[in-house]
């Protein structure tokens, strides 16, 4: 299992709009994807008038995510709402190995 990480950052009065957004946009694609096993989306208030958005998806293999990301799994996506919402943004994404779970090993 791998599991694929992106962070960006939005004002903090946009926040909830934003995440309906990512929602409709990336979180959908991910899930609509063959061979997604999940994604959530986690917010964090950073007390400065900025939110912290991080987007987790866990997936079976590199090849599917290639298929929602495109050859270069490392670049982020972007969708055309994005620029009005974010104040700074990873361009790229994270991917880790996730361990099994002791009952799974």
């Amino acid at each position: 299992m791998i599991a694929r990480m992106w962070r960006g950052w939005v004002p903090t009065e946009k926040a909830a709009e934003y995440v309906d957004i990512v929602e409709r946009t990336g979180m959908s694609g991910y899930r609509r994807t063959p061979g997604n096993q999940g994604a959530q989306l986690l917010t964090r208030d950073l007390g400065d008038g900025r939110t912290e958005i991080i987007t987790l998806s866990w997936w079976t293999g590199l090849d599917h995510i290639r298929a929602f990301a495109g050859d270069d799994i490392s670049h982020a996506k972007y969708y055309p709402e994005d620029d009005a919402y974010l104040l700074d943004r990873e361009e790229t994404v994270t991917h880790f190995e996730v361990a099994p779970l002791p009952s799974e090993a």
